[in-house]
């Protein structure tokens, strides 16, 4: 049986620390594959000559691109380096805010932070920790394309 969150070692990450990093290329395919699972009718997303048209170099991405980066990481390492016990975890929140639209063939760094680290008990007095990340991608060129913050939970044990 795992210990609940409150007798459980404190974790060494502080806010400002690094996470991890990443390093992805956005494809076409892959551009593809997320409009058909989204249902995005937009062809500016499927057809080059479209996205041309709207002004763009290539397809752009859709909103939640950036979520493929996840295939790239290893995600467990980032739960034990936050010191999470994965049966526990799950996410509460996502935000994207793009400065400029993604498209095919721009190649992206991600650097995640802790930016937030807080223990909170639930209204049925089970206790939970609530860590927020934010994740910078970058272009080759170092300017910020995409700022994503995710907030995860890690829930307490009922017994």
């Amino acid at each position: 049986m795992t210990p609940p969150i409150s007798e459980q070692p404190a974790t060494t990450m502080r806010i400002g620390d690094l996470v991890d990093e990443v390093v992805f290329t956005v494809e076409a395919g892959k551009i593809a594959e997320f409009a058909r699972a989204t249902h995005t009718t937009d062809p500016v997303h499927t057809d080059g000559l479209s996205a041309r048209d709207a002004g763009f170099a290539s397809l752009p991405a859709t909103a939640t691109h950036v979520v493929v980066s996840g295939h790239y990481r290893d995600q467990r390492a980032m739960v034990e380096r936050l010191g999470l016990t994965l049966e526990r975890v799950v996410v509460g929140s996502v935000r994207w805010r793009y400065r400029r639209p993604l498209v095919a063939g721009d190649v992206l760094r991600g650097v995640r932070r802790v930016v937030g680290d807080e223990r909170r008990t639930t209204r049925s007095g089970q206790p939970m920790r609530v860590i927020t990340l934010e994740t910078t991608f970058v272009g080759r060129s170092g300017e910020p394309a995409v700022l994503l913050t995710e907030t995860v939970l890690e829930r307490g044990t009922t017994g």
